[in-house]
């Protein structure tokens, strides 16, 4: 299995991921200067900038809003191709919401109902040992949920870790960002509340400190932990601050330790590599971190939003530099990450044989290089609030060149391939132009929609700085400086 370790497999079988190299990593003689802050804002964007920037956030909106079932509040996985529910797409999800109010897309009655009615199922939803009659276990949910029972989706499902920490972050944001006075709100903090004390965090540490990555009532917990750098660090964050069943501090210790077989060159840029976009991403969304530290950050003077800004510089030089000859590659088209494929599927072209890959963990860094010719939009869309100078210009050129194919009402499809003109066994190809999926993903359209929103207004990480769970997760392990100092 790759160093992909047991991620957001889109499969039944989440045990195994076929990996796809292709080239080898590019590494510069001398690193580039830490590229100074990125200051474009909303504000300073121009007319038709501004006018893609809320055409975007809204049909991105409108994916969750529009795919959530409205008796349950489960997400789908994907959609419209209409799956298993993802209880990391509920996370999103939830937070997705608050900013809609604030968008004023829907308002605040209509989401405190979808919030209430999310949280009274996940609530009520039954928690124990059994193989086929539970959501989840010691507070944990399993990662696919069945739409129609709310119970475990298969049993080749795992309960996780990882996605329960994601369904966490949007619970935790439904706690603070609710916080009037009314009996419905002051109901969705209690039951946010109960979700999150309900998490028994040590259960899951088999080989302490460090977590665990899941566990399933056949096979017992996965031969395999949380060790850095990754979208793990919020798996510790929240096992950290809680107030009923926390980890003990060496735990953010222990998954430091790793970090400096991932600490390295790649494209010139001296960062914490993890190859797909999405390990930047996924914390940061809800966690701002911009002139905060740990340890390690102080030691390298370096805090994790300005590494998740120079991960993207690497991914963007690597496009440019395109070591692999995909088409299309280069400054305004790029962005590798976790996302839906043309299918497992060998092509002969111009280039020679070509092989292609379904849902895979494409992504380029010091680490590894997964890559098929498959950009995901997600991938430069979670990371503009890192670099929106790069990152906007990629989505507006996506858009512009290749829209009639994977621009529709719900905003960018999952992914592309401007390389594959094969038979696909998911999405279309189309004469002229190559592979673009025909759904979105819910983890995928989270990172878009929420980064957006904390670029143009701060909201998702302003509330989630009041969150006293938050706090405490962060000062436990270690993290001072900036909004950390101030009360």
């Amino acid at each position: 299995m790759s160093s992909f370790r047991w991620r957001r497999l889109h499969v039944l079988a989440a045990v195994a991921l076929m990996v796809l190299v292709a080239g080898t990593p590019v590494r510069a003689e001398q690193a580039i200067a830490p590229p100074q802050p990125d200051t474009l804002t909303y504000q300073k964007l121009a007319p038709d900038q501004q006018a893609f920037v809320d055409d975007l956030e809204r049909r991105t909106f409108d994916w969750f809003w529009q795919s959530a079932d409205p008796y349950t509040g489960l997400v789908p996985d994907s959609w419209p191709n209409h799956t298993f529910s993802s209880i990391a797409a509920i996370g999103f999800g939830l937070t997705a919401y608050g900013v809609g109010v604030e968008r004023g897309y829907i308002s605040r009655a209509q989401a405190v109902q979808r919030t209430l009615t999310t949280l009274r199922y996940l609530a009520a939803a039954p928690q124990n040992g059994g193989e086929d009659d539970a959501a989840g276990y010691h507070g944990f949910f399993y990662h696919f949920l069945d739409m129609r029972t709310g119970l475990r989706h298969a049993r080749s499902v795992e309960l996780s870790s990882v996605d329960t920490t994601l369904l966490m972050g949007g619970v935790l944001f439904a706690q603070s960002y609710y916080d009037r006075d009314t009996p419905p709100e002051k109901e969705i903090r209690r039951l946010a509340d109960q979700l999150y004390r309900a998490v028994d965090w040590p259960w899951m540490q088999v080989r302490k400190p460090l977590i665990s990555m899941g566990w399933t009532p056949g096979g017992q917990f996965i031969d395999a932990d949380w060790q850095g750098y990754d979208e793990g660090k919020l798996v510790y964050l929240l096992a950290l601050g809680s107030p009923t069943h926390p980890v003990g501090a060496d735990a953010w210790a222990a998954w430091c330790a790793t970090y400096p077989r991932d600490w390295g060159q790649f494209q010139g840029y001296s960062f914490l590599n993890f190859a797909p976009l999405f390990g930047h991403q996924y914390t940061e969304t809800w966690v701002d971190f911009r002139g905060i530290r740990d340890a390690w950050g102080r030691a390298h003077d370096l805090d994790y939003a300005q590494n998740g800004r120079l991960a993207t510089l690497a991914q963007r030089a690597y496009a440019i530099a395109n070591p692999g000859h995909w088409t299309g590659y280069g400054a305004e088209v790029w962005g590798l990450t976790a996302s839906d494929g043309p299918g497992d599927v060998t092509v002969s072209s111009p280039q020679g044989v070509r092989r292609f890959s379904a849902y895979m963990a494409r992504g380029a860094g010091l680490d590894e290089i997964n890559d098929d010719g498959t950009i995901a939009p997600t991938a430069a869309g979670g990371s503009i609030a890192f670099a929106p100078s790069i990152v906007l210009p990629a989505l507006m050129t996506m858009k512009q060149r290749y829209g009639k194919y994977i621009y529709d009402r719900y905003g960018f499809v999952d992914a592309f391939n401007l390389s594959f003109h094969g038979t696909p066994t998911a999405g279309n190809t189309y004469p002229g132009f190559g592979w673009a999926d025909n759904q979105q993903l819910g983890i995928d359209q989270g990172p878009i929609l929420l980064m957006i929103e904390n670029w143009r207004s701060g909201l998702v990480w302003k509330v989630m700085k009041k969150n006293p769970y938050i706090r405490r997760g962060l000062e436990r392990a270690g993290f001072t400086g900036g909004w950390l100092e101030r009360h």
